[in-house]
């Protein structure tokens, strides 16, 4: 039998060396190769015989051969971001923090989900009993809820084709192991081959898994790259573990769209759905304070509505501080050199922090205006009017362009009581007529500077 052997695999990319490298030659991740043992393929050896497999013409697929093509979870927060429920035969990767609310989640699910359908809890980190324990505090309760302590993903395998569950969660992937393999789970080659297994599941017998993965300390689900790569959607849990507030959004998504977010509390007995989060972020506002201004995002087809506030003072040392929480670093200082040039403000000499309100992340350009807004009160000691609103897109000429679905925006705007909206001038051919919100167009900074008070 020919001895194994060692090769180093990328965590990120996947890339295979025969040797450790600091820096992968594919990616150029630094410290991202790991050992892994290989078997090589004895040689003069040959493959057996297989036979052809049957295609299919795409139009003789019947999709009415089920009465459902997706299950729907019981939270329309989860529902929305995974594209309108659980399609049937996907492979759900749920990351997160430790302790964000991942567990708790999934299981509170299956109390809806047990209702109409059998599900089979898999833990390999809890015994059952304590899985009741977490289930009575929660109050979930269902007979068709199963609970099976196991961490070998052979003998999950066995037991589901025996069984025959309807939906199956994994908690988690890093605890499986297959017993043919000589690593500890966890390992790239244990989450990867345990990955494939309950991929091949899913899509031979039709049946929903979702996978729960941790996350390292660079934030990225633990494991090779390729994990995120077999299954058929990735969804982060985030959130400030001092906040009560979750965020939950899909990085892919091949049955739905990856825009969409759902919005959690936590609290005592559990997630529960917070289904206004823009009352929810504007909550507890300043009134009368310079350096704060609302701000309206697109999240997929829903509009958010964010408090932006920032804060310029005097530094003590030679090197200004520049701090940007839930807005892009690069465009902060973008937006600060724009500020200087073209209306004359010196913030060379000046710490600048910007801060997102209740753990969102402003990434869309339409995010510019109001955090220029919120600049500029501060730099002026200025409040903003309490009943204004602004969005749009800052050019590096000073120009406020045209942003997407502005109408919704302005609804959004109308609906939680503002009273003046600041959009760009170029969006308002497409708007039609609002009766309870003034609509003000700008088509520059200066202007729209003049319109906050």
């Amino acid at each position: 039998m020919p001895k194994s052997k060692s090769v180093f695999v990328c965590r990120s990319c996947g890339y295979e060396s025969p040797k450790w490298n600091g820096q992968c030659p594919s990616c150029k991740e630094w410290n991202t190769l790991e050992e892994v043992e290989s078997v090589p393929v004895r040689s003069g050896s040959k493959s057996p015989a297989r036979r052809p497999s049957r295609i299919t013409p795409i139009t003789d697929i019947d999709l009415s051969a089920s009465s459902e093509v997706r299950y729907f979870t019981g939270m329309n927060e989860l529902d929305r971001v995974l594209g309108g429920g659980l399609v049937k035969g996907s492979l759900v990767l749920l990351g997160g923090e430790p302790g964000i609310g991942k567990s708790t989640l999934l299981l509170q699910i299956c109390d809806y989900l047990g209702k109409d359908h059998s599900v089979l809890y898999v833990s390999g980190e809890e015994s059952a009993r304590q899985i009741r324990l977490r289930a009575d505090r929660l109050g979930v309760s269902g007979e068709n809820l199963y609970i099976l302590a196991e961490s070998d993903a052979q003998t999950i395998a066995d037991t589901v084709l025996s069984e025959r569950p309807e939906i199956v969660i994994i908690d988690s992937i890093q605890t499986m192991s297959v017993a043919e393999i000589n690593s500890t789970p966890g390992s790239i080659t244990q989450v990867r081959e345990c990955t494939n297994l309950f991929m091949r599941l899913a899509k031979s017998e039709e049946i929903p898994i979702f996978i729960v993965g941790h996350v390292n300390k660079d934030g990225a689900i633990a494991g090779p790259k390729v994990m995120e790569h077999i299954v058929d959607a990735v969804l982060y849990f985030e959130g400030d573990r001092n906040l009560s507030y979750r965020i939950l959004r899909a990085a892919k998504n091949r049955f739905g769209s990856t825009n969409e977010i759902g919005v959690f509390d936590m609290t005592d007995r559990g997630l529960e759905q917070v289904e206004n989060p823009s009352q929810m972020l504007l909550s507890g506002r300043p009134h009368g304070v310079s350096g704060c201004c609302v701000a309206c995002t697109m999240e997929g087809t829903r509009p958010i509505l964010a408090e932006v506030q920032a804060l310029a003072s005097r530094s003590g040392s030679n090197q200004p501080r520049r701090v940007a929480t839930g807005f892009d670093f690069n465009r902060l200082y973008m937006l600060l050199a724009v500020l200087e040039k073209r209306l004359g403000f010196a913030c060379g000499g000046l710490d600048v922090y910007v801060n997102i309100i209740g753990g969102l992340r402003l990434s869309e350009p339409a995010a510019d205006l109001p955090v220029a807004a919120a600049l500029y009160s501060s730099l002026t000691d200025t409040p903003i009017n309490d009943g204004v609103i602004a969005f749009g897109e800052i050019g590096l000429a000073g120009e406020v362009r045209s942003v997407s679905h502005i109408e919704q925006r302005i609804a959004e705007a109308e609906r939680l009581g503002f009273g003046k909206v600041i959009v760009p001038k170029h969006s308002l051919k497409n708007v039609g007529r609002f009766s309870g919100i003034e609509i003000v167009g700008v088509t520059n900074l200066r202007q729209a500077f003049e319109g906050l008070k």
